[in-house]
C-alpha cells in the first residue's frame, strides 16, 4: 500500500492550517505627524499587514486599543504591523507621541 495519499493529505491539512495574509501589505506613511492614508480598508475575517514608513525625523508609536497593537517605529525608518483577522467594523488608531494629528481608522469589510 502506498503512503503517497496519506502524505498528500497531511501536507494539505498543514497548508490549510497555516495563517496566510490575505493581500499584500498595506502601505501607510507617517509624515509631518500625520498618517496617509488616514483610512485603511482590509478584508474582514482575514489577517493583514500594514507597512508603516515613518518619514519624520522622530520616532512614533502606532497605537490602537481596538486593534490590540502597539508598535514603535524610529524616525526615518519603517516597520510592519500585523493585524489579526478582524470582524467587520471600524478600528481607530493613532500615533501615541502626536495623538492630536496622527490619527486614522482601519475599516474591515
Amino acid at each position: 500500500m502506498s503512503k503517497a495519499p496519506t502524505l498528500i493529505l497531511t501536507l494539505a491539512v498543514a497548508l490549510l492550517a497555516t495563517p496566510v495574509l490575505a493581500d499584500a501589505p498595506i502601505a501607510l506613511t507617517l509624515q509631518n505627524h500625520k498618517f496617509t492614508p488616514a483610512v485603511i480598508h482590509v478584508k474582514a475575517n482575514a489577517p493583514s499587514m500594514i507597512a508603516l514608513s515613518n518619514k519624520d525625523s522622530t520616532a512614533e508609536e502606532f497605537d490602537s486599543a481596538a486593534l490590540k497593537v502597539e508598535k514603535v517605529v524610529a524616525g526615518n525608518s519603517s516597520g510592519n504591523i500585523r493585524l489579526r483577522a478582524l470582524a467587520p467594523g471600524k478600528y481607530p488608531f493613532m500615533g501615541e507621541y502626536h495623538a492630536a494629528t496622527a490619527q486614522g481608522v482601519v475599516i474591515a469589510q
